[in-house]
């Protein structure tokens, strides 16, 4: 298995440059569906289906006209670890004639964070998008309270939009969906 990373930057960068960012494959699915069951709970607090949460995987990894996976992968020696995922959903803009790729799914195991692998996944996102004549820009959704994640966000250039977000959530509807205008329920 792959090792943690070190506090020594040496040891780190050496070890960021055997980092592979690539497109899911078929096989990394049980490995997304824990890192997005871990990231549902650290971030949201809930607790989902693994059931549904591996179809929904598999459903993605078998659809690309849904969209897709990338992960970062760490090769060591003859070990392969992934260390982080997102997903890319898209969503067609009249205006731009084009599509946005959405970044979902976030998720960098705990020992990896702050150690650049987001930021390579983001640049892998950004270069391809930016060959694909219908790519019309990277949107990303993060949770209101999640500030850190907002920081590595904006970090990477990403800047905060005009645009809230407003959903009916056949599935994993809130008790408490109306946080700040409760008495429109």
């Amino acid at each position: 298995m792959a090792s943690s990373p070190e506090n020594n930057n040496l040891i780190s960068m050496s070890i960021l440059d055997q980092l592979n960012v690539r497109l899911a494959k078929p096989q990394d699915a049980a490995t997304i569906a824990s890192f997005s069951a871990a990231m549902a709970l650290e971030t949201e607090g809930r607790h989902l289906d693994r059931d549904r949460l591996h179809d929904g995987t598999i459903a993605l990894l078998n659809s690309p006209d849904r969209g897709f996976f990338m992960v970062a992968e760490l090769e060591q020696a003859d070990d392969r670890q992934l260390v982080g995922q997102l997903m890319i959903t898209f969503e067609w803009s009249d205006w731009r004639n084009g599509a946005f790729w959405w970044i979902q799914s976030v998720y960098v195991a705990p020992a990896w964070r702050r150690q650049s692998v987001f930021r390579r996944m983001h640049q892998t996102v950004m270069a391809t998008a930016k060959t694909n004549p219908n790519v019309c820009g990277i949107r990303l959704y993060v949770e209101e309270n999640n500030s850190v994640a907002q920081a590595v966000y904006r970090n990477v250039g990403l800047t905060p939009s005009s645009y809230a977000i407003f959903e009916t959530d056949f599935v994993l509807a809130r008790q408490n969906g109306l946080m700040d205008c409760p008495t429109e329920a």
